[in-house]
């Protein structure tokens, strides 16, 4: 007897053989045990995952003696004929072959109206279907929508799109999906069990993976790798044969990028060339292990998984996740997926890859803003995580600065006055404040009420604001500072907004029992504590950014040099030229 492949050999005979397809099978034992059966049948999927073999089993579920039945006898004349194929009633067409309007008419048309020979369904099984013109479609649009009742279409593509929607429209649609690995490598370790031939896990997880979710090719691939190797099986067999690339130089080249080892990222490049791997298999093998490092961070249990990893690489693999962050992870993956398609166009391959390479390590280097501003600490636990021993920012070190995360925004009212490092105050023209009969000519204190003594309302104010800076320094700089005006007494402390200052005032309205609970720390009794919005009609013009201390009593204006001096003695200010370093700095007043 000829040779029979191993494709051929282990088709499925039942709808319990076809694999990753529970959703489809299902419905069509369903379908047959309450006698639901379409007229048409439409199998969309990639190639290899069971579309035609569907439909020769449903075609013997049908036509089997004890059926129509969910599970056919595979013993009667009806069920073994479909099965080797040469049953008369069940007429499988290739559409690619059968392309134009008159094959149509000839072999599907003119036949429906025949009543099966033997069977009991007159079965047309038309394979690729969207191979045929869009005239044949035409031509069997009617015939799909009402075909007699003793005839049944079944048509599989692997391009469902190219089908027209009047067709699909007239049809159940099942769409089939790729196998995973784990299913295909389970059913090759079956085969390899009942043919007597040895070859190791690792062996038939690369020939799962070469089928790239397809059985058929996966059995395909171990046909070729059984004639070149005979009945015992050795991983390198597989890996010379099928022209794959070994883990063990992907490995290599991720270990080269987590040390930041570009000669010796090259040397493994060569490496690669001389043995005639494609480049392009080598991009996405690369991937796929960035992948599975990147499944092993989020979660560790994975490890066990025969999907992510083998029982030979999981001790190496797992040690390699601690050398990789998330972060890295997510843009090398990003970087060799754009180097798989640069090499695929390009007339110098290994020139892309390299310099893919080379990018890996270089954004290993890069540390989040974030991680910045918030100072040294929160840079060292970024470097920790990532757990590469050979890293070290190239970007400046920042030397303890709790202030950074706090770089104060500057207000959208330009007239906002705020002094670094001294409780804000504000200058206000000549007004009448509350509980004082006439007016001041002279710069007050906007914390000064007419209650309580100057000096005393003072002293509250400026431990007030002190505690408030303390406790909570990014409230203070980006809310308070900015608050219009501040009456700040024993008696009650309240904070004025403008009118398009809405986000300040509500981010103040959220901390209002914080800020009342610092009040009452202070004077040791309740402290009412009020945020009002100031009326537009009578706002005074407040005095320009930005405001020095002066001496009292002193109306001159400071000189340029004292402003910049001023500046430059800001730890803010400090800490932002330490991140972002330049050679000459401009001081203007506003």
């Amino acid at each position: 007897m000829a040779y029979q492949v191993l494709a051929r050999k282990w088709r499925p005979q039942k709808f319990e053989d076809v694999l990753g397809q529970q959703a489809v099978t299902r419905t069509l034992k369903n379908a047959l045990k309450s006698k639901r059966i379409a007229q048409s049948f439409v199998f969309s999927g990639p190639r290899g995952c069971g579309k035609t073999t569907t439909a020769r089993i449903l075609a013997r579920a049908l036509n089997c003696a004890k059926g129509p039945t969910p599970d056919p006898c595979g013993e009667c004349d009806a069920c073994i004929e479909i099965a080797e194929g040469r049953d008369m009633d069940v007429l499988e067409i290739d559409a690619a072959t059968h392309t134009g309007v008159d094959n149509v008419r000839e072999v599907i048309i003119e036949g429906l109206a025949i009543a099966p020979v033997r069977d009991r369904y007159k079965v047309f099984i038309v394979d690729e279907v969207h191979m045929l013109s869009t005239n044949s479609f035409n031509a069997l649009l009617k015939s799909i929508e009402e075909p007699p009742p003793h005839v049944i279409f079944m048509m599989a593509t692997t391009a469902q799109d190219k089908i027209p929607d009047t067709v699909l429209s007239r049809s159940q649609v099942y769409e089939f999906k790729t196998i995973s690995g784990k299913i295909v490598a389970q059913q090759l370790r079956t085969i390899a069990v009942e043919e007597k031939i040895e070859i190791p896990d690792e062996g038939l997880m690369l020939l799962a993976r070469a089928g790239e979710g397809s059985m058929r090719d996966s059995l395909s691939a171990f046909d070729q790798v059984l004639a070149f190797a005979g009945e015992t099986i050795v991983v390198d067999d597989v890996v010379t044969v099928l022209g794959l690339v070994g883990r063990d130089l992907v490995f290599d080249l991720l270990d080269a990028v987590a040390t930041e080892d570009a000669p010796s990222a090259f040397a493994l490049v060569e490496r690669a060339i001389e043995r005639g791997y494609d480049l392009r298999l080598l991009c996405r093998e690369l991937a796929r292990a960035t992948r599975d490092l990147l499944i092993l961070s989020v979660d560790p249990r994975r490890a066990s998984d025969p999907d992510v990893t083998s029982d030979s690489e999981r001790e190496r693999l797992s040690a390699m996740s601690g050398q990789w962050s998330r972060e890295d992870l997510l843009r090398a993956f990003d970087q060799l997926t754009k180097a798989e398609q640069e090499v695929r166009v390009s007339d110098q391959p290994r020139y892309n890859l390299e310099m893919a390479l080379l990018r890996l390590m270089h954004l290993r280097k890069l540390v989040p803003l974030t991680d910045l501003l918030s100072g040294s600490g929160n840079v060292a636990r970024s470097q920790q995580s990532s757990a590469a021993p050979a890293r070290a920012p190239q970007l400046p070190r920042v030397p303890q600065v709790p202030q950074v995360p706090q770089v104060p925004q500057v207000p959208q009212v330009p007239q906002v006055p705020q002094v670094p490092q001294v409780p804000r105050a504000v200058r206000e023209p000549t007004r009448t404040t509350s509980g004082t009969s006439g007016t001041s000519g002279t710069s007050g204190t906007s914390g000064t009420s007419g209650t309580s003594g100057p000096s005393a309302d003072s002293g509250f104010k400026d431990r007030f604001l002190t505690e408030l800076k303390s406790g909570k320094s990014t409230f203070y700089n980006l809310v308070v500072a900015s608050a219009f005006r501040i009456d700040a007494t024993a008696a009650g402390v309240v904070f004025t907004f403008l009118p398009n200052q809405k986000n300040a005032k509500s981010q103040c309205d959220e901390q209002k029992a914080w800020l009342q609970s610092i009040a009452e720390k202070i004077t040791g009794r309740p402290v009412p504590v009020s945020i009002v919005v100031a009326d537009s009609g009578s706002q005074p013009v407040p005095a320009p950014l930005p405001v020095l201390p002066v001496a009292a009593g002193s109306s001159q204006k400071a000189s340029p040099e004292e402003l910049k001096a001023e500046a430059m003695a800001n730890s803010t200010v400090q800490a932002v030229l330490e991140i972002f370093p330049v050679d000459k700095t401009t001081i203007e007043e506003r």
